[in-house]
């Protein structure tokens, strides 16, 4: 597999990861919920959910693009970029990686939304239900915060792509999206049964995630950084 393609696949991954992690996957559910509570028709609670998910890619898009096409645009930044970005990519993996495994905590700004708007945009039909997916998107948790500025932009900076990365990485936030809002649209009673093993199976992924982000970063300090391999 090319470096290209194993980049997008590591983007859509770390999107995956994202909407699997506990805050943002509660967070889907309850909004998918609320949606779905508006509507008996199960197609108007599918669309609605879709909306939701074209919300977060583009949160993830508008957010992402805006700030790599910045970074790749200054002269400056881009040229030091360029001549380090190996050299930086190690320590914001190892960091990224600590989040991931609990050994840091930090808080994030945003990490809530007003009830008030989220009630606004709930009652909004199928356009409010994409709001919805933008401003929780935009709620970052200390885990959504390190897989995307930790790890996704760094990628979308080394590889130059300020759109396709970012929107790979919104798409896979929003698959298990999909799965539940038709799972609610249907009427299916398992969701909450589905919701525990996730969760458990989250943990154990995302444990395994930060343990490979902490070798890769020592990886890349040890041969960019000390010059040691």
């Amino acid at each position: 597999m090319g470096a290209v393609d194993l980049g997008a696949v590591s983007a859509l991954w770390l999107g995956i990861l994202t909407s699997l992690s506990p805050c943002p996957l509660a967070t889907n559910i309850a909004a998918v919920s609320y949606i779905g509570r508006q509507y008996r028709s199960p197609a108007k609670v599918t669309f609605s959910g879709l909306a939701y998910v074209l919300g977060r890619m583009g949160a993830y898009l508008g957010l992402g693009g805006l700030l790599v096409a910045g970074l790749l645009s200054a002269p400056r930044i881009s040229m030091f970029l360029q001549e380090s970005m190996n050299k930086v990519l190690g320590p914001v993996l190892i960091l990224a990686g600590m989040v991931l495994l609990g050994m840091l905590r930090f808080p994030t700004p945003g990490g809530r939304v007003g009830e008030e708007m989220r009630e606004k945009a709930g009652r909004g039909g199928i356009p409010g239900a994409g709001l919805l997916g933008i401003l929780f998107a935009l709620s970052f948790c200390p885990v959504s915060a390190a897989l995307f500025f930790g790890s996704l932009l760094p990628l979308s900076v080394a590889k130059g792509s300020p759109v396709f990365y970012p929107l790979l990485f919104g798409f896979g936030t929003g698959i298990p999206v999909i799965i539940f809002a038709v799972m609610i649209a249907f009427g299916m009673r398992s969701i909450e049964a589905v919701f525990r093993g996730v969760t458990r199976v989250e943990r154990w992924v995302r444990r395994i995630t930060g343990a490979v982000f902490i070798v890769s970063g020592l990886y890349y300090c040890a041969v960019y950084v000390f010059e040691v391999l």
